[in-house]
């Protein structure tokens, strides 16, 4: 990436270990000392990666807030000086019969025995394969994944009224293999989503879809109890690794030791101020965020959903980083307020609550390990019509970088202790997520072999609405994912058009005060009087 500054290289010790973190986050060959880490292709995730790898490297206090407030390595390397050093690591546990499970675990392990919400955390995924593809070398990969990754070869089960995770040294492992068209492939490639057994392990099965001469279909699927996203990641790159026959660094800790040492952390001072600061932030009477619906609610969760794609194009999602550079927030910051703004209109409430998932790998020794690290926040707002964008984007840059602070305190402690009203047909706290799908990608390089993503439409929807935004390419691909009995594709179409809208007027009018960002959609709140204007994205 190409900045504005002179270029200067690193000039002391410090600066130059500084700089040697920031072109492996960042996957840049060289950087400046001045250069601002979000100017060059840093964002939440990369700056939560940053925060971990200086702590561990130089043993130092260092918050995601301040990777905000120091943002170049000439500024990080004066606080490096400054700071007092602690300890910070994950201790291995010793060999027992069984484990505790994290907190992520425990909430998912009482949500898929509901009824309904056998599939919902499921989290399969495919990809189209061309050239000659060695089955056998390809479950010989998938064999040894199992066997480096704990999490791979893990059940649960209920001892003494608690569920925990036990680890089998061997587990039946067998890639399914079909033959049959393209056309039919569709059909099967829903069917191979099934539900899982937790007791038995392991939480993963791999099949392969023959669809023609070098052509083949990769299907994985496992169970969101033993991965994530990241997780998958580091499974399709290991994988590639593992099939070129390459040699993989081993791993220092296991999914267990985090699940034991989150265990302890759950009782420290640290904890109890992560606690204060969200059931502060939670406290009093919740917004219910009542979307205008196309059917009625039913009196229990339905899981069935669909997708629609849209695109922000390049010219608007660059004058949005324009703004996110003038404003010193990031796009990610830019898109939760216009998301939230949005619902603020449709809704007629100006106290908005968005989840957002974080992947909770704050200490270094879990990045390369498979398992449930990611944490949900609560992001609470209030687009205030009276408030310019701009204001308002202040307010939110602070409630995330508060948000990222104290993103170790787990969301499912937090749902037990928050005074919210518990209903059987909605989630806790909040209906909807805005989610910005900036994991690192996997290389997908095998000789001999193409592969490509296979995309599927019908999805598990575990929320009412999931807002997904991918930067690809110097654009935005966006994905609304929605509850099929709530809301038809005419509504979401229309709340897609609401968004660009919205987008348009910060890219260019955002000292406009909120009330005044006018949608053109008759579907937004009575309050908002109907401005027609044409416009082009």
């Amino acid at each position: 990436l190409v900045t504005d500054t002179a270029y200067v290289a690193p000039r002391t010790e410090v600066e130059q270990q500084i700089a040697q973190i920031w072109q492996e986050v960042l996957h840049l060959n060289q950087v400046n000392v001045l250069d601002n880490f979000f100017d060059i292709g840093g964002h939440s995730l990369r700056a939560t990666t940053l925060a971990s790898k200086l702590r561990k490297a130089f043993n130092i206090e260092l918050t995601i807030r301040e990777i905000f407030q120091y943002p170049t390595i000439e500024q990080l390397a004066e606080q490096m000086r400054k700071r007092h050093q602690a300890e910070f690591s994950i201790p291995a546990v010793k060999l027992q019969e069984y484990y505790p499970l994290s907190s992520a675990q425990k909430r998912m392990y009482v949500l898929s025995q509901r009824k309904g919400g056998e599939l919902s955390y499921n989290m399969p995924g495919a990809l189209y394969m061309e050239g000659n593809l060695n089955v056998f070398q390809l479950e010989q990969a998938f064999c040894a994944l199992i066997q480096r990754h704990e999490s791979l070869r893990t059940s649960f089960e209920i001892i003494e009224g608690e569920p925990v995770q036990r680890i089998h040294e061997q587990v039946d492992f067998k890639v399914e293999q079909y033959q049959m068209s393209e056309v039919e492939a569709e059909q099967a490639i829903h069917q191979f989503v099934r539900s899982f057994a937790l007791h038995e392990a392991p939480l993963l099965r791999v099949g392969v879809i023959h669809v023609g001469l070098e052509r083949s279909i990769l299907l994985f699927d496992m169970h969101h109890i033993i991965s994530d996203g990241v997780s998958i990641n580091i499974i399709i790159e290991e994988f590639i690794q593992l099939y070129r026959g390459e040699e993989l660094i081993p791993l220092q800790r296991q999914y267990k030791d985090y699940a034991c040492w989150q265990n302890e952390q759950l009782h420290s001072e640290a904890m109890k101020k992560h606690e204060a600061y969200w059931l502060n932030l939670l406290d009093g009477d919740l917004p219910q965020g009542e979307l205008p619906i196309d059917y009625e609610r039913p009196n229990t969760r339905s899981y069935e959903g669909e997708i629609l794609e849209f695109h922000v194009d390049e010219n608007l999602t660059e004058k949005l980083q324009i703004v996110a550079n003038e404003t010193g927030t990031t796009l990610y910051m830019i898109l939760l307020a216009a998301y939230s703004v949005l619902l603020a209109k449709y809704s007629g409430e100006e106290d908005v609550i968005i989840g957002t998932p974080i992947a909770g790998r704050t200490a270094t020794e879990v990045e390369p390990i498979v398992g449930m690290f990611v944490n949900t926040l609560a992001l609470r707002t209030q687009p205030a019509g009276d408030k310019t964008f701009a204001e308002y984007l202040q307010e939110v840059k602070a409630t995330l970088l508060q948000a990222y602070e104290h993103q170790e305190y787990p969301f499912e402690e937090l749902i037990q202790k928050v005074q919210a009203k518990r209903q059987s047909n909605r989630s806790m706290l909040f209906d909807t997520m805005l989610v910005l799908q900036n994991t690192e990608e996997a290389t997908m390089e095998i000789p001999g072999l193409t592969l490509q993503p296979y995309k599927r439409n019908k999805v598990e929807a575990k929320f009412d609405l999931t807002l997904y935004v991918t930067p690809e390419q110097n654009q935005l691909t966006c994905n609304f994912e929605f509850a099929t009995k709530l809301f038809d594709h005419t509504t979401i179409s229309t709340l897609i058009e609401d968004l660009k809208i919205l987008l348009f007027y910060i890219s260019s009018l955002s000292e406009y005060s909120l009330k005044n960002m006018e949608l053109t959609s008759k579907r937004g709140s009575k309050n908002n009087s109907i401005m027609e204007v044409e416009l082009e994205f």
